[in-house]
Order: C-alpha cells, then structure tokens, then sequence
C-alpha cells in the first residue's frame, strides 16, 4: 500500500481491510488532538455565557455583541478550505502548532481589547486558525488510527468539541462571573500555548512517503459527486438540530413553561447526549458507515417533530431534547470520515469542506429559525424549521449508500473505500 496525500491507496483487486481489525485502543495522539477540538468548542460558545458582561463593557447593545458568534461562524465556514489551501506544503504538524499559536494570541488580543471592531478581528483571526486546526486534525486523527478505525477516532476528536458544551462552556460562564468576562479568554489562551508542547511532541512527523500536493490536485478533489453528497449531508443533519438548538431557551420558557434557571440543566443534558453520540457514532461508523448516516438523521426527524407536538408537556421534550443530543451530532464523525475518502488525494480539503459544512448549516439553519419564531409560529417554529432541515439529510444519506452499491466494476467495500460487509 501507499501513502499520497495523507490517504490510503490499496494496489488494484485488494480490498484495504482485509484482515484488518479495529484496534482495542486508539494511539495517543488522537486524545491530544481532542483536548484542541475541546478547546475549540469552548471559544466558539462560551461567548453566549458573558454576552451581556462584554456588552456593557466594550458599550454595545447585547444584540450587536452577539456579532462575536456570528463572525467565529463566517471565519470557521471560509477558514477552513482556506487555510487548508494555503498551509498546503506545511508539515501538518507545524500547521497544527502554528494554529494553536494564532488560537493563543487571539484570545489574548480579546482579552487586552477594549474596541468591539478589535474584538471582531480577533474572534475572525481565531476562527481561522480553528477551521485550519479542526481540518488538519481530523486527517492526522484518521491516518494515526487507519482505515479500521478511523470514524472511531473522529468521534473521540469531535467529543473534544462536544465535551466543551458540557464541561468548558458552563465552567467559562462561572468563572467569567468571578473573575470577569476576560477572565476565560486569559485561560484559554494559556491553554492554548500549552497545547502546542503536546502537539509539537505527540503529532509524528509526514512519512517520507508522503508527496507534495500540488494545488491543482487538491482541487481535483471538487469533482467528486460523492463529496458534494456528504458535504449536503454535513449541512443539513447540523442546520437541522442546531436550528432547534440554538432558539431552545424560549421554547421550554415559553411553550414548555420550565423554569429560566432550570434551562442550563436541560442545556447540559443535551451536551451529554452530544458526548455519547459522538463517540458512539464514530465507533459505529467504522462497521456501518451508510446504516449510522442513514439512522441517525431520520430518528432526528422524529424527535424534532415530536418536540412540535409536545413541547407543551415537561418530561416528554426534556428527554426528547437530550435524546436528540445523541442522534442529532451521531453521524457526524461518519460524515467527516467519509469526506475525507471521498476527497481522494485531498484529504485535508475534504476534510476542511466537511467543517465549512457543518459551520454553514448552523448559520443558515439558526437564520431560518429566527424568522421562524417571529411568525405565527411562534417558539415551536425552530423546531419545525429543524425537522424539514433535518428530514433533507435523507437524501444525500440514501443516494451515497445506493451509490455505493451500484459502483460498476469493483466490490461494494472498495467503492467507499470500506471494509467488505459494511452497509
């Protein structure tokens, strides 16, 4: 077998699997690349816990300082093939480093700015460095477990970021409410430094094997439909759940009448459902890639549109929300492995095209949701928005596994570059 462009290739009429099993752990390196993605998620969200501290401080209207989410948004949704594009002949361990180098200093320029435009430039410049870290990780991640293991790995990367909702976010909101709001971006940047140590000791380096992509060749990877296909799939499975999310406070203040306090609870359910849905998704992926992508977003379905139907009733939509916690993000590592097969010779662009997706479908889906509560509607309309976004994963789900199975001239494990069995 050789290795170009950081992607398996197997000789023709050998299966890449055969023979191959899961490994009983995962290496080192895949945990480390989590505690970034758990970074990542931190900044991306702890910002909605100390909106109004930073608003009244930097003297804007809570509304204008929720621009500091929607920027991080727009930077992750062109950061990603952007930066994956232009660190192309870097090391991925040096463009890893580098990331986190650029992650550290943005926090520190929010933590020392005073100017909302400041504040703005910084969150950007942090954005790209995530959507260049995420898109490198998951290839690293994915090479160091092998094809084998490989959405299992993904999963444990992207339970770093689910990990962040349940554990990094309330703990930055509390600790901004000690200290003030600069208080977590000083953390965050001090644990941004100290990740690189790890990185620049964990992450092995390129094998010699491995060649120059050129532009062209990355490029390349934009010809395949079946990437276009999982990256519409990356986009409405996460517009669908995070349109609902994002719009859940009013819903079970306004429709299911629980109490203001008790919404962080139930936030925190959902970011535990996130976890285990992750983690179980990626372990899943690597024995039933097409069956997790197909499954996970049609009972998402069902729950969003049970939570219409009964979000007057308490215990029904508090156990559908977290329910939804775990099906709703499950395919998600699937996705990107796939993203990252079907990209070819350009696995970290396909891998940077998945992240841009996922980030696309929570801007788009969130901007839906909220006309949708301003209509007749009302609260329940983010989650009836989310139902239709979430329904529409079927679609691209359903054609990449008929797509599969029909691929003339080689065996259906070959076609996905699966192991043979899979569905």
């Amino acid at each position: 077998m050789t290795m170009r462009g950081g992607t398996l290739h197997a000789p023709a009429g050998t299966r890449a699997h055969d023979g191959e099993r899961p490994p009983t752990r995962l290496p080192l390196v895949v945990h480390v690349l989590a505690l970034g993605t758990f970074l990542m998620g931190t900044t991306e969200f702890v910002v909605a816990g100390l909106l109004p501290e930073i608003a009244r401080d930097v003297e804007v209207g809570v509304g204008r300082a929720g621009l500091l989410i929607t920027v991080f948004a727009v930077g992750m949704i062109v950061g990603a093939p952007l930066m994956a594009m232009l660190t192309l002949r870097l090391p991925r361990r040096l463009t890893l480093v580098l990331a986190l180098g650029v992650f550290a200093a943005g926090h520190v320029v929010v933590a020392l700015g005073s100017s909302f435009a400041l504040l703005l430039a910084a969150r950007f410049l942090t954005a790209l460095a995530t959507g260049a870290f995420w898109a490198v990780a998951n290839v690293v991640a994915a090479r160091a477990a092998g094809p084998a293991a490989s959405s299992r790995a993904l999963g444990v990367v992207g339970a770093g970021a689910m990990l962040a909702n349940v554990v990094g976010v309330p703990l930055g909101a509390f600790a901004g409410q000690l200290m003030g709001w600069r208080g977590p971006f000083w953390a965050l940047a001090v644990l941004g430094a100290a990740a690189m140590g790890l990185i620049a000791r964990h992450v092995p380096r390129d094998a010699d094997g491995d060649q120059a992509v050129s532009l062209r060749s990355e490029l390349s990877a934009l010809r395949s439909k079946r990437l276009w296909l999982v990256l519409a799939a990356c986009t409405t499975t996460t517009g669908g759940v995070l349109s609902t999310y994002t719009y859940i406070a009013p819903l079970l203040t306004g429709a299911t009448g629980l109490a203001a306090g008790l919404v962080p609870l139930v936030l925190v359910g959902f970011g535990a459902g996130a976890l285990a849905g992750f983690l179980l998704g990626g372990r899943l992926g690597d024995h039933r890639p097409h069956l997790t992508t197909i499954v996970a977003p049609a009972v998402t379905t069902v729950l969003l549109l049970a939570i219409c139907l009964l979000a007057g009733h308490a215990a029904p939509t508090v156990t559908m929300i977290t329910l939804l916690g775990l099906f709703g993000l499950g395919a998600n590592p699937v996705l990107i492995s796939l993203g990252v097969r079907f990209a070819g010779e350009a696995p970290t662009l396909g891998s940077a095209l998945t992240v841009s997706g996922f980030n696309l479908g929570t801007a788009v889906g969130s901007w839906i949701a909220g006309l949708a509560i301003d209509s007749s509607l009302g609260v329940t309309g983010p989650a009836a928005v989310g139902t239709v976004i979430a329904a529409l994963t079927l679609i691209p789900a359903v054609t990449i596994a008929l797509v599969r199975r029909r691929r003339p001239g080689s065996s259906p494990a070959l076609a996905a570059g699966e192991p043979a069995g899979t569905s």
